[in-house]
């Protein structure tokens, strides 16, 4: 049986990532409620079950994502002048990591606007650090993939057209 290194190094690479950023979101999180003596108190006195923060999104609204975009209109048709600005921005910036027909670094792509709202792929493209720490669907995935993404720094305008390139490429049949 051979064994395929590059493929256990990468393992090994993405399980000490994703333990470093657990550790990392764990002192962070401790941090913050450190400085307030009134949160610990309320903490110390209420049942096992966690507290409600006052910044948490109820989870109706998580299949919108945590961010800056809260409603999106799309149009029937697709813009292509739009999504091929999104294709450069995405060949530029996410093709590193992912692939739209394949696992890659990170999920792939390919269908992302048939399972996910396009206010919650805006904001997971504008905001993933807050999306990892409060969106169900976006900790799903860092636990899959054991890889947080990194912010980009892209406009919301910049976040539309990759958007819309996204659309473009789940509107076209599947090459094999």
């Amino acid at each position: 049986m051979k064994i395929d290194n590059p493929k256990a190094n990468e393992l090994l690479f993405k399980f000490c990532l994703f333990f470093s950023l657990l550790i990392a979101v764990s002192c962070s999180s401790e941090n913050k409620t450190e400085g307030n003596e009134a949160s610990n108190t309320t903490e110390e006195n209420t049942s096992s079950a966690p507290a409600a923060q006052p910044e948490a999104v109820p989870v109706a609204d998580q299949s919108k994502g945590i961010g800056p975009v809260s409603n999106v209109n799309v149009g029937a048709d697709i813009d292509k002048t739009l999504a091929g600005q999104g294709k450069t921005i995405f060949e530029s910036k996410c093709a590193a990591c992912h692939k739209l027909n394949e696992r890659y670094v990170g999920p792939p792509l390919g269908g992302v606007t048939q399972r996910r709202k396009p206010e919650w792929i805006m904001n997971m493209i504008l905001n993933p650090q807050e999306m990892v720490q409060k969106n169900d669907t976006a900790q799903a995935l860092l636990s899959t993939y054991m890889t947080q993404m990194p912010n980009q720094n892209l406009t919301q305008e910049e976040a539309r057209a990759m958007l819309e390139y996204f659309r473009q490429a789940d509107s076209e049949p599947k090459q094999k």
